[in-house]
């Protein structure tokens, strides 16, 4: 029973850790001078060249510091936002907002500089030596082609016309020398050439080559992209929350970057020591409904049913999207075949 006291005492202080902001050291008030222009100040900075009060002797872990720093990395605030973005996010990036800025690193700094390092780790740096790039890139590729392929077997095509491409492709696969590639099949009652339906397959196995490839090689801003899509429709449902009522687009892309930050952390943890395994990743995702609970003051029923509406509005806008593309892709085709 005293055991279970002290844990629940103990998640009690957590809690008020939490929601507590950051404490800023006091200001020091003994006369200092300093090292390199030799002013006499007080405080913990040299107000004329910025030096700290308190240099101490060379050691170990400032050259390790110094060589971090050559990254961007070098500095308390880098290592007070990990902390703080495993451990109390969404108050985190509530007090980044508030103007705590100079406490914590910036949100987009430390963006590119996770998902480079979650790049170096993807790529072989984990116990595993495993280059999840290249697994990931030729299983998507491999899925788009199958999906692809199941189409033209008849799940969505139609028999007749499944039939009719399948046999063509079989033919173009193994008769491509002999192939006559003026011979024309009628699919649903549409005069279509072998070559042209050659020519098509082939360019769909290049798109997809070349998709793969290009999302492989622009992580960085292929994420950054998505991340501009994502917080729209996100936005729209929690805008007008408790904590900050009248929340700017700007601040909440801010904070979706932050998360996102969060997650790529948890991502690499898991990269380096479980890579290929997708259950980190899931719960990095399943995880950043903590962090906007946090942020705009919902109860985490409420941020959940918020997160599906806006879920289902970014799907809502990939389908309008995929009429539009469909529909002038169609008009083209029209033309095409008037001339």
């Amino acid at each position: 029973m005293e055991q279970k006291e002290i844990l629940i005492d103990k998640y009690k202080r957590f809690c008020e850790w939490q929601v507590k902001p950051h404490e800023v050291a006091p200001l020091n008030t003994d006369t200092h001078e300093c090292a390199t222009c030799h002013t006499e100040f007080q405080g913990n900075f040299c107000p004329r060249c910025g030096q700290k009060a308190i240099v101490g002797r060379y050691s170990f872990k400032q050259a390790f510091l110094l060589f971090l720093d050559v990254w961007g990395l070098g500095n308390r605030g880098m290592f007070r936002t990990i902390r703080d973005l495993l451990l109390r996010p969404g108050y985190m990036i509530r007090d980044y907002l508030s103007g705590m800025q100079m406490a914590y690193f910036p949100p987009f700094k430390m963006f590119f500089l996770v998902v480079a390092l979650s790049v170096f780790v993807e790529s072989g740096f984990n116990i595993k030596n495993l280059n999840t790039i290249k697994v990931g890139k030729e299983t998507a590729a491999n899925n788009i082609k199958k999906g692809l392929d199941d189409d033209f077997k008849g799940k969505e095509l139609g028999a007749s016309m499944a039939d009719s491409i399948a046999a063509i492709k079989d033919s173009i696969a193994e008769k491509t020398d002999t192939l006559n590639n003026d011979a024309v099949m009628k699919i649903n009652g549409v005069d279509v050439s072998a070559e042209n339906v050659s020519n098509i397959l082939k360019t769909i196995d290049h798109l997809v080559d070349k998709l793969a490839d290009w999302i492989a090689d622009n992580e960085t801003i292929f994420q950054f992209l998505w991340l501009m899509v994502l917080s729209w429709p996100l936005y729209r449902f929690f805008r007008h929350n408790p904590q900050i009522p009248d929340m700017r687009f700007s601040e909440f892309f801010v904070s979706i970057v932050y998360i996102t930050n969060m997650k790529t952390i948890i991502d690499i943890i898991g990269g380096f020591f479980m890579p290929d395994n997708s259950t980190i990743s899931m719960m990095a995702f399943v995880l950043c409904i903590v962090p906007l609970k946090q942020l705009t003051g919902y109860s985490y029923k409420r941020t959940l049913w918020k997160v599906i509406g806006g879920m289902s509005l970014l799907v809502i806008m990939a389908l309008i999207l995929a009429i539009i593309v469909t529909a002038f892709g169609y008009l083209a085709y029209i033309m095409m075949d008037w001339k």
